[in-house]
């Protein structure tokens, strides 16, 4: 392990956002070097791998701005605020993406999808006795509600198909914590 002592020395607000802030933190290593690192806040969220009576898991195809394309994902949103619970999240966002509830909502991971610049952490639940409810879409959702198995979600994983950290952790996490 290195020697180096990390010490922040001054942290700047350089951007305020609706989800996110961007901060500018001096770092002074105790060697007489320092560095200016790129710190992201976000105040969390939550992501759901809803698993229907027949095994197939609920996916959401919506449209990413950040990759200007459409993506397959598994439900997922912020938290409201960020004292909120997980799983009150994960909750909410499954009713209001695919039109669904559950009473057997259960942790399953938690991941940080890019540490090196963001604390982001998106807690991740499977959810199991699905009861039909109402979709309930933010005015800025455009979302089409799909139905997978696992096999095919897997293979869409492994050939690109499906690129998100979120959406891989879950549907690789339900398959092992299946299988125990």
């Amino acid at each position: 392990m290195s020697d180096i002592n990390y010490n922040r020395t001054k942290r700047e607000l350089v951007y305020h956002g609706v989800v996110i802030d961007v901060y500018q933190d001096t770092m002074d290593f105790g060697n007489g070097k320092t560095a200016i690192y790129d710190y992201v806040h976000h105040n969390g969220a939550a992501a759901v791998v809803p698993v229907t009576d027949e095994g197939k898991i609920l996916m959401v195809r919506q449209y990413r701005n950040a990759l200007d394309r459409m993506t397959l994902e598994i439900p997922a949103g912020k938290l409201d605020s960020p004292d909120e619970e997980g799983i009150e999240c994960a909750r909410r966002e499954l009713e209001e993406e695919t039109g669904f509830r559950s009473d057997n909502i259960k942790w399953l991971l938690n991941l940080y999808g890019a540490i090196g610049y963001c604390d982001e952490k998106i807690q991740v639940f499977t959810a199991t006795n699905l009861i039909p409810s109402k979709q309930n879409l933010d005015e800025d959702e455009y979302i089409d509600v799909e139905a997978h198995s696992v096999e095919e979600l897997k293979n869409m994983i492994f050939t690109g198909q499906i690129e998100d950290s979120k959406t891989i952790a879950g549907i690789l996490g339900y398959e092992v914590s299946r299988k125990e």
